[in-house]
């Protein structure tokens, strides 16, 4: 598979948004499973939505349910993290992810393919 590469982060103040792209070059892309996931300093990577490669299967953490949005254009091989509302919580390192199986999703351990993540930071 061709290598993930995340762009859109950056510095934003609390109540602002940010929309994150996940690209890949390959064509193959449309029938991967892709997760989006961050990492804040001293903590564990944790899930943050994921989107079947279809598109009509969506899922959120609590605790940006309501406030980020995941979609994708297969016919564009990207994968977009609307985020919304944003809260200096939600300061620090995303990743996109892909995988074949659609079980788990939630789970970072379980994929396979990463990117090299870009940095958020919710700050005023």
């Amino acid at each position: 598979q061709e290598p993930l590469v995340e762009s859109g982060g950056g510095l934003v103040q609390p109540g602002g948004s940010l929309r994150l792209s996940c690209a890949a070059s390959g064509r193959m892309v449309s029938i991967y499973n892709i997760g989006w996931f961050r990492q804040a300093p001293g903590k564990e990577r944790e899930f943050v939505a994921a989107i079947g490669w279809n598109a009509v299967a969506t899922y959120y953490a609590d605790s940006v349910k309501g406030r980020f949005t995941i979609s994708r254009n297969n016919a564009e091989n990207t994968v977009s993290l609307q985020m919304n509302n944003l809260k200096p919580d939600d300061t620090a390192v995303y990743y996109c992810a892909s995988k074949i199986n659609d079980d788990k999703l939630d789970n970072p351990d379980t994929f396979g393919y990463w990117g090299q993540g870009t940095q958020v930071i919710v700050s005023s």
